[in-house]
């Protein structure tokens, strides 16, 4: 995987939220805020067991202020929001509360950019509540319960074990839910058609250990235009992954949609 973007100085400033979903769970949030009042918004959703206060976050989450103010947040189960992961299903009302707060302090344009399981809920999100007005899928998978990838094996033992969800908890503070989707939400592949007329950006690592490329065919396909398919030579899977140059190309693609970056 590529190393982690280096952090620009001085750190924007910044303001801590603490936000309540549809469903009563609350969310620990973080808004990065440019020089001067600014209509435009992005939200950066991480990957599983991802956390706002990971530099790799943090330093894509400064390389997208050109375009708007950013705020990154903490899934439910996560770090310091509450409830219990769902790995993906009622994510959806995590990222619901960050638009609408975002929406409340007076952006008119909110896009957001997801990551691994951020991305499926991104896709899902914009599909189902709507209203963002750019939406960038990173690494995301297209289907549910896949374990085509040793990574992805290891997951499924992680989080489908009593064992395994006590070692995320100590180790990665993610707290998982020990129930079976009942009923399983919508695949991203299901869902892709429905973002439109909302822009989709669908970028994809071929060195991803965790999905193949397939997964990022599978969601440009169903998706209806306007919608890009970026493949990254040697990239590998979610943040972690996302070098300097790549955060530039996504910053001027969601400019180019959403209004001019600031210099």
């Amino acid at each position: 995987m590529s190393d982690a973007i280096d952090h620009p100085l001085p750190r924007p400033p910044e303001d801590r939220h603490r936000l309540t979903t549809s469903d009563g769970v609350g969310i620990d949030a973080v808004l990065l805020r440019g020089a001067r009042p600014r209509a435009t918004a992005v939200v950066v959703a991480n990957g599983f067991t991802g956390t706002y206060r990971n530099p790799n976050t943090r330093a894509v989450a400064e390389a997208l202020l050109p375009v708007g103010d950013v705020m990154t947040f903490d899934f439910r189960g996560h770090h310091g929001s509450g409830g219990l992961s769902t790995v993906g299903n009622e994510e959806i009302h995590d990222l619901e509360a960050v638009v609408a707060r975002l929406r409340e302090l007076g952006y008119t344009s909110v896009s957001v950019v997801g990551f691994s399981m951020g991305a499926a809920v991104a896709v899902r999100h914009a599909a189902i509540y709507g209203g963002t007005a750019a939406v960038v899928s990173v690494s995301g998978p297209s289907r549910w319960y896949y374990k085509g990838t040793r990574s992805m094996r290891l997951l499924h033992l992680g989080i489908g074990g009593r064992v395994g969800r006590l070692l995320l908890r100590g180790f990665r503070k993610v707290r998982v839910i020990d129930q079976d989707w009942d009923p399983r939400p919508a695949e991203p592949r299901e869902v892709a058609g429905e973002i439109s007329p909302t822009p989709l950006l669908v970028v994809h690592g071929d060195a991803d250990s965790y999905f193949p490329v397939s997964h990022a065919i599978a969601i440009h396909d169903a998706a209806r235009e306007p919608r890009d398919l970026w493949i990254i030579p040697g990239m590998g899977h979610a943040e972690r992954a996302v070098t300097p140059e790549l955060a530039v190309r996504v910053r001027d693609w969601l400019a180019e949609r959403t209004g001019p970056a600031e210099g």
